[in-house]
């Protein structure tokens, strides 16, 4: 937004950091952040952008889900970027709009707001909500909002000061794992990974995937084999038991639930599975985490 308005030649933007109490907040790397005033004294504005911890999911605040609906409800347009798309969905207001949220919180998110648009893209901007998976994709976001406000140049001109080469679209999805390399080894392998991840609950047989993608299935075996050293049904599985460990540590769903969530039909199959993945069953990953939180 500050470049936006040097390249602008006028001030296309003021803005002002709050918080819930309005106190200093202390980012997850330590750093501090000195506020202006509390969100509940937020007056007229455009935008709102929710910048929140990796702990989102358990945000409980009345106040400030109140507040948030009261700003909806005036036509402000709300953002978030990574996990904020948590308070937006727990306050009500994503019902009816596509967002998105960093992959890590997806298989979560997704448990507890089952009836949302989400998808993997890197950010949606949907009327008056904009949501992004975080990172530099935030940068993606702003750069199309900026576009939207000021044009077309002033948003390039801010691409070359930053040296970010290409403007990315909604359309554009996350990627896992190193993927943009295997997109260039391989896009049959990449296209077939991207089915596993979604298709969890209800998981493709090897047959299936290797006909979604237009290959074999000797063929599939091949490329999983030569990039990722597992067969498919192997790192199917492991994508499975990754989305039960999410759920797992982040949500308050019984073991049973988690199994079903994450494609298991069998729930002592699932435990024998993620105690060969993980050294432990999912109960005693439970017990081991709560012991973290509270050590």
């Amino acid at each position: 937004m500050r470049t936006a308005n040097r390249f602008a030649g006028q001030t296309a933007y003021t803005w002002e950091i709050v918080s819930i109490e309005g106190n200093s907040v202390a980012s997850s790397s330590g750093v501090q952040v000195a506020t202006e005033s509390t969100l509940q004294e937020v007056g007229d504005c455009d935008r709102l952008f929710l910048i929140s911890t990796n702990e989102t999911q358990y945000f409980d605040n009345e106040a400030a889900l109140n507040k948030l609906s009261q700003m909806a409800s005036k036509d402000v347009m709300l953002c978030s970027a990574s996990s904020g798309s948590f308070v937006l969905a727990k306050a009500g207001l994503l019902g009816g709009y596509r967002c998105t949220i960093h992959w890590e919180n997806l298989p979560v998110f997704r448990e507890l707001y089952p009836t949302l648009h989400s998808t993997r893209n890197i950010y949606e901007i949907d009327r008056d909500r904009a949501t992004c998976s975080g990172g530099t994709a935030a940068l993606d976001m702003m750069l199309k909002l900026v576009e939207s406000d000021c044009g077309q140049e002033v948003t390039r001109k801010i691409s070359q000061m930053y040296q970010h080469d290409r403007l990315r679209t909604p359309e554009d999805q996350q990627r896992m794992e190193g993927k943009y390399d295997l997109i260039r080894l391989s896009p049959k392998l990449a296209e077939a990974i991207d089915l596993m991840q979604n298709n969890i609950e209800d998981p493709l047989s090897p047959q299936e995937i290797a006909g979604h993608v237009g290959v074999s299935l000797r063929q599939l075996e091949r490329l999983f084999k030569k990039y990722r050293g597992v067969t498919p049904q192997r790192y199917y599985l492991k994508l499975r038991l990754e989305n039960a460990r999410q759920l797992l540590l982040y949500t308050s769903q019984s073991g049973l639930d988690v199994a079903i969530a994450s494609g298991f039909s069998s729930h002592s199959h699932f435990i024998k599975s993620y105690r060969d993945v993980y050294g432990r069953t999912p109960r005693e990953e439970r017990v081991a985490d709560a012991g973290q939180s509270t050590g």
